[in-house]
C-alpha cells in the first residue's frame, strides 16, 4: 500500500512503525474472508482492509478521528485473525494498537461511552474495586430492566455467587513438590482472580506437584492489556512498568525459567512488551527480557514433558481456541495434545477461527455484536455433544458460560485433575457453571 506521511509524521516513533505496517498491505482481501464483525455485518468498513484504509487516512492526514472511523475500529475485536490469514505479514495488531491510542486523544466521545469506558479502566485491572462493582452488580440486577442497555449487559455477565478472594493470589512462593526442576513466576491477573481463582489455584498445584517451585511476585498482577486494547496508553503502561519491575526483581534474585501465563490475553500482550517499550531506554530492555521469559501454561507444561496422569478419565471434550492464543500466540495443537494425552476426547468446533465474543472488554461495549458472536459460537460447540468446553482464558470461559449449560473450563483444571487435582466443580452438570 502506498503512503503518504510527511518527514514531519515519521518522526514520531508510533507513526513510523504504523507505515511500515500499512506499506505491507497489497489489498488482497484475504482477512475479510475470517473477520468476525465482517462475517455477521458485511460492510467493508467493519472489515480488516477497511479499517486499514480507515487508519491511513486518519494518520496521514494528522487530523482528529472521525466519529466514521472510531465506530469501525471500536467494532473491531482485536482477535486477529486476520493476521493469522495475511499472506503478507501485515501486523494489525500493532496498527489498530496505535489507532485506538490516537482515537483516545484525539476524538471526543460521547459522556455515555466515555463514562463507561473511564469505569471500566478504572474497575477492572484493581481486583478489590472489581469485586465491590460486582457485589453491586448483585444487588442491583432485579433493577437491570430500568438501566441503560449496556450496563444492564454489565450485570447479565456478572457470576450470581461470586467465590472468596483465593490465599494463592497473594504474594508468596509455593515450593515444588520433590527435587525442584524449575522456578517460574505466576501472572495472577486482574479479573480473572475476581471471578475465577480456581484457575490460579490449579496452576499452582499442577506446577508444584511436577516440580516446579512457583512465586507470586509482589506487583505483578494486572499486565495492562485490557486498558491498552481501550487506548489508554499512559495507563496500560503504568499497569505493565509495575509488573515488569516485580518480574525483574525475580529475574536478578533466585532466577526464573520463565513467567506463566494461563490467560491467553494476558500472554498476547505481555509478549509484545518488546515492542511496547521499544523506545524507552530504562524498560525496553527490561521488558525485552520479560518478553522472551513469558509462556502460556500449555507451553510451558509441554516444555516440563510428559504429564504423569493419575486418573481415568472418559469425557468428550470440545476445545474452543481463544483468539488471543491461536491468533495472538500462534498456539493451536499444544493444548488439544496435553488434553488427549491426559485421556480426554477432545473435539474441534466448526468455524474454530472466529470470536466468541469475548475480546476483553468488547462484550461490555459492543454487546450486539459479541451477543451474536456469543450464539455463533455455542451453537458450533454444542453440536460437538461435549461434555465439557475447554479454553485458556477467563473472558471466554466467562462469555460462552452466559449462552450454554455445559460446563466450560479452563485447560489447567482438567490437566490438574487428571493428575490427581481435585475434581473441577459442576464437572459432570449441565448447568450454568461456577468457574
Amino acid at each position: 500500500m502506498q503512503t503518504n506521511f510527511t518527514a514531519t509524521q515519521l518522526a514520531d516513533p508510533a507513526t513510523a512503525a504504523s507505515e511500515g505496517v500499512l506499506r505491507k498491505c497489497v489489498h488482497c482481501g484475504f482477512c475479510t474472508a475470517t473477520c468476525p464483525t465482517f462475517t455477521l455485518l458485511g460492510d467493508e468498513l467493519d472489515s480488516p482492509r477497511g479499517r486499514i484504509y480507515l487508519i491511513k487516512d486518519m494518520l496521514e492526514g494528522g487530523k482528529p478521528a472521525t466519529a466514521e472511523t472510531v465506530k469501525h475500529v471500536d467494532r473491531c475485536l482485536s482477535c486477529l485473525s486476520c493476521m493469522t490469514t495475511c499472506p503478507s505479514g501485515v501486523n494489525y495488531m500493532h496498527l489498530v494498537d496505535h489507532a485506538r491510542a490516537y482515537i483516545e486523544q484525539t476524538y471526543r466521545r460521547p459522556f455515555a461511552d466515555r463514562a463507561l469506558r473511564s469505569l471500566l479502566a478504572f474497575l477492572l485491572p484493581n481486583p478489590f474495586r472489581f469485586r465491590l462493582a460486582l457485589k453491586a452488580a448483585t444487588l442491583g440486577r432485579p433493577f437491570a430492566k430500568l438501566m441503560p442497555a449496556k450496563l444492564a449487559g454489565m450485570m447479565a455477565l456478572a457470576p450470581a455467587q461470586l467465590p472468596p478472594p483465593s490465599p494463592v493470589d497473594r504474594p508468596q512462593t509455593f515450593r515444588a513438590e520433590g527435587a525442584r526442576r524449575a522456578r517460574v513466576a505466576l501472572l495472577t491477573g486482574c479479573a480473572q482472580q475476581v471471578v475465577a481463582p480456581v484457575i490460579n489455584e490449579a496452576t499452582v498445584r499442577l506446577l508444584t506437584r511436577l516440580g516446579v517451585e512457583v512465586v507470586v511476585a509482589r506487583g505483578g498482577g494486572c499486565c495492562g492489556a485490557l486498558t491498552h486494547h481501550l487506548g489508554k496508553e499512559a495507563n496500560a503502561h503504568g499497569y505493565a512498568k509495575a509488573a515488569i519491575d516485580a518480574w525483574t526483581s525475580e529475574i536478578d534474585g533466585d532466577g526464573l525459567d520463565a513467567i506463566v501465563i494461563n490467560a491467553s490475553g494476558c500472554g498476547t500482550t505481555i509478549k509484545d512488551y518488546g515492542f511496547m517499550f521499544r523506545e524507552d531506554p530504562v524498560y525496553g530492555p527490561k521488558a525485552e527480557r520479560v518478553a522472551m521469559l513469558a509462556r502460556d501454561i500449555t507451553e510451558f507444561l509441554a516444555e516440563l514433558g510428559p504429564l504423569p496422569i493419575r486418573r481415568e478419565v472418559d469425557l468428550k471434550v470440545a476445545y474452543h481456541s481463544a483468539c488471543s492464543m491461536q491468533h495472538g500466540q500462534k498456539i493451536t495443537a499444544l493444548p488439544k495434545q496435553l488434553l488427549s494425552e491426559a485421556g480426554f476426547k477432545v473435539r474441534e468446533p466448526l468455524e474454530g477461527h472466529l470470536c466468541c465474543g469475548s475480546a476483553g472488554t468488547y462484550n461490555l461495549l459492543q454487546p450486539e455484536i459479541a451477543t451474536q458472536l456469543r450464539d455463533r459460537k455455542v451453537l458450533n460447540l454444542e453440536r460437538t455433544d461435549p461434555d465439557i468446553v475447554a479454553t485458556g482464558n477467563v473472558g471466554c470461559i466467562t462469555q460462552i458460560s452466559s449462552g450454554t449449560r455445559i460446563p466450560v473450563l479452563h485447560t489447567v483444571q482438567l490437566l490438574d485433575w487428571a493428575t490427581g487435582g481435585p475434581e473441577p466443580v459442576n464437572l459432570r452438570r449441565r448447568e450454568p457453571i461456577v468457574v
